[in-house]
């Protein structure tokens, strides 16, 4: 069906609202970019030079990182103009304060972005067919997506979880702590490349983890991660789906940042409350988020709906049932899938700046 387009109404316009939004336009145009800059400063090892041994000119970068000095001019021309790095014009060199070279270079540092930088740069390269899939309503898988999509997420969620899962989240947990510290079965579900699963069993090692994920290449990382980390004994991995994580009996179930990913989140739910303990906990990490979309329009928020329209909605629509919970589902939203599967007790014990954590028992 065609669609036709009237001709839009005479009116006076605002000659400085206009610019202004236009300028605005301009400079978001230039963060868009900036994506693939940051990224290209990631892996050409720009930001690490200049923090380890700058300041710099371009050719000295150049020769530092063994790349073209062309682009190295380039490149630190438009992160002076974005303000990443400063540019001192007597001596023509360019430099990076400590606190934007934690954040870009430091990856145990709780505010570090590259993650989020390499998850949005391989999103957005996957958008033609986000758009294809728009038209028909079909979705886009996880495991269709690029490789920075699977690396970004894994480096952009893995310094929060590193610096408050064991500190705050946990103990913020009614008695399951003592529980792990005795000795516990962890069930991590959507465990990605295994991050939070290794943690748990260096956290506690008289504890096991078992992580799932249906996204086998992840699994295959996550087994290497726990390899590396010496604890692949107590910290396992299998290929499965939500609904079908193997084993009962679980003193806790996690799910970190991948409920609203899943086709059938009440089915999901219910298989958590089947592989629990009688006394178990089922303890869920969701991006932060409001129960009224009012409520998420911020910064934060126009992140997250954004990767909602072009990664987590796509990825619940190409499986089973296709909810759709969206990234901003908000604690209400979750609150449901958990009673419609037959939980009782649902409660919010912590939040930062990127995520709620719930708590939820029988």
């Amino acid at each position: 069906m065609a669609i036709t387009t009237a001709a839009p109404a005479t009116t006076e316009l605002d000659h400085d609202k206009l610019m202004s939004f236009v300028f605005r336009v301009v400079g978001e145009v230039g963060a868009s970019l900036n994506s693939a800059l940051v990224v290209m400063g990631d892996q050409l090892g720009y930001y690490g030079a200049l923090a380890d041994h700058g300041p710099f000119n371009a050719s000295q970068l150049a020769r530092a990182t063994d790349t073209d000095e062309h682009y190295a001019r380039e490149w630190l021309n438009a992160q002076a103009a974005g303000d990443y790095l400063d540019y001192d014009p007597e001596t023509e060199l360019f430099s990076i304060s400590p606190e934007h070279a934690a954040a870009l270079t430091d990856p145990a540092c709780p505010g570090y972005v590259q993650g989020l930088f390499q998850i949005a740069h391989g999103t957005v390269r996957d958008a033609p067919h986000i758009l294809a899939a728009a038209r028909t309503g079909e979705g886009y898988g996880w495991d269709e997506h690029n490789t920075d999509v699977h690396l970004g997420c894994e480096r952009f969620f893995r310094p929060s979880y590193l610096a408050h899962l064991t500190a705050e989240w946990l103990p913020a947990l009614d008695g399951v702590v003592a529980r792990l510290e005795r000795g516990g079965r962890v069930a991590d579900i959507g465990c990605g490349h295994g991050a939070t699963a290794v943690l748990l069993a260096q956290s506690f090692p008289h504890s096991s983890v078992v992580g799932t994920d249906y996204h086998a290449e992840s699994i295959d990382v996550a087994r290497q991660r726990a390899a590396e980390a010496g604890v692949a004994d107590r910290a396992s991995f299998q290929v499965a789906s939500g609904a079908a994580h193997p084993g009962t009996g679980y003193d806790l179930v996690t799910m970190f940042d991948c409920l609203h990913d899943m086709g059938d989140p009440v089915g999901a739910a219910r298989h958590v409350k089947e592989i629990l303990a009688p006394d178990g906990t089922w303890m869920i990490v969701e991006p932060i988020a409001g129960d009224r979309p009012e409520e998420n329009f911020n910064p934060v928020g126009r992140a997250y709906y954004a990767f909602s329209t072009l990664l987590c909605t796509p990825s619940s629509l190409a499986q089973d049932v296709g909810t759709a919970l969206g990234t901003q589902a908000g604690p209400a939203r979750i609150k449901d899938v958990t009673a419609a599967a037959g939980f009782t007790r649902f409660r919010t014990v912590a939040s930062t700046p990127f995520n709620n954590v719930f708590e939820v028992r029988a």
